[in-house]
């Protein structure tokens, strides 16, 4: 199988972007569902084969070194959170694939000046700094 050309790379990459901006609504995080039970002794969550009081739902997402954020959702937000996160997960995959085809586009461009045959490094083949003198201080005695 031979390697898409640089324009149809090009042409994937920009439908991906279009994918990425028709997903809409996302966030990052899991819904769990949870019982509890009140600790009231003549609760009917006291019984051993209650699962206790719920569902609760609670939505929480990483917010950076070691901290998990949460917050209990209403009843009639969780389908809606539940098809944000699910969108999260198609823009983390669509960022992946534009990652892998931005590789390939820039392994397929050639460098400039590496067509017309000139010295990539753009020095001419001279080996040195950039060119200037610099001056050596003597240190103060």
């Amino acid at each position: 199988m031979t390697e898409p050309s640089l324009p149809e790379l090009e042409a994937e990459r920009t439908r991906l972007f279009a994918q990425l901006a028709a997903l809409g609504d996302f966030r990052r995080g899991s819904v769990s569902e949870n019982y509890r039970k009140c600790g009231k002794p003549n609760c009917a969550c006291a019984a051993p084969d209650h699962p206790g009081h719920g569902p609760r739902f609670l939505w929480t997402r990483s917010a950076g070194r070691r901290k998990t954020v949460g917050r209990q959702l209403a009843a009639a937000e969780v389908e809606k959170v539940r098809r944000e996160i699910a969108r999260h997960a198609e823009f983390t995959s669509a960022v992946e694939q534009v990652i892998e085809v931005n590789e390939k586009i820039c392994e397929a461009r050639p460098a400039a000046g590496a067509a017309a045959g000139q010295d990539p490094s753009g020095t001419g083949g001279e080996k040195g700094g950039s060119g200037t003198r610099s001056r050596r201080r003597s240190p103060p005695r």
